[in-house]
């Protein structure tokens, strides 16, 4: 599949602070690509960079093969973007905001427009100063995919959206990929990025520190495996044993989280004659979690 977005060790600078750093990543052509990090990570400095809104410090950016500064109309022209802070005008209708943007696009067939506000039940006829976030959002949502455009910039899109109109969204999304256009979708919700992306990256204090398959991640991610006992255990007794981390010892119960092969856990296991064992499966949330927990860096900032 092509290329349709290349990052190539990009750094932005604020001053003596740092936006993001040296920052690599590719999305192919119908891929759901998720960019994950918590708040301030460096998601939305990234975002401004790919539609030319920032100048880099160093490093490569394209999209579609073209530059983000240089050639800023011809790529906004082929994406929709949905802002993380949505900017409407307080007094237009969502009817004025959904024609203007029509007009922008060139747009003159109005089916899938209607079919979107009919989706997500969106107001059309008040002012949008008068609507809730979540009345906002689906506006902004509209925007963003009436045109068909190859590639979608989301930062947070369900933000204000409630359970019903999130599901809603991802199937809009699944089928947008279907289709054969690109979607790239910037969120701080583990839920929302594990079950709509085909890879992610994963940013944290303006630095990618992974990035993968969810399938792999998944792999990759922490058992827990809990262990009965009728008689006194030393939890000492795992110590040393690679990729196996105690989570907690209280009186006849053990709880290890395990990432390695199995085989020599079990092998001790059996030696220590528990009474009983449960294990539940791999524990995605906490993967992404162990990315995060360092203090952050205080140099690095996301200019919002």
């Amino acid at each position: 599949m092509p290329t349709i977005v290349e990052v190539d060790r990009l750094t932005r600078r604020f001053g003596s602070r740092r936006g993001v750093t040296d920052i690599s990543f590719d999305i192919a052509a119908g891929e759901v690509f998720g960019f994950l990090g918590p708040n301030g990570a460096g998601k939305s400095t990234t975002i401004r960079l790919l539609l030319g809104l920032y100048r880099a410090n160093s490093g490569r950016t394209t999209v579609f093969g073209l530059d983000p500064v240089a050639d800023s109309v011809e790529i906004h022209r082929r994406i929709g973007y949905l802002p993380g802070e949505l900017a409407l005008y307080p007094r237009l209708t969502g009817q004025r905001h959904l024609d203007g943007v029509a007009r922008i696009c060139a747009l003159t067939d109005y089916v899938y427009r209607d079919e979107l506000v009919e989706r997500f039940d969106v107001e059309l006829d008040t002012p949008v100063h008068t609507l809730s976030k979540g009345n906002r959002q689906k506006i902004g949502l509209v925007q963003a995919f009436m045109h068909k455009p190859e590639l979608l910039i989301l930062d947070e899109p369900t933000s204000g959206l409630d359970p019903l109109l999130q599901d809603e969204f991802v199937r809009l999304v699944r089928e947008t990929a279907d289709d054969g256009r690109t979607v790239f979708l910037s969120s701080h919700e583990l839920d929302e990025v594990q079950r709509l992306v085909d890879r992610l990256a994963i940013i944290k204090d303006g630095r990618i520190v992974v990035t993968d398959t969810i399938e792999h991640l998944r792999r990759q991610a922490p058992r827990t495996i809990e262990l009965h006992f009728d008689h006194h255990v030393d939890r000492h007794r795992f110590d040393g044993l690679s990729g196996v981390r105690l989570i907690d010892h209280t009186r006849g119960r053990i709880t290890l989280s395990v990432t390695a092969p199995i085989g020599p856990l079990l092998r001790l296991i059996a030696e220590l004659e528990p009474i009983d064992m449960t294990a539940r499966a791999a524990d995605l949330d906490e993967l992404f979690l162990e990315y995060y927990r360092k203090d952050r860096d205080p140099e690095v900032v996301d200019a919002e």
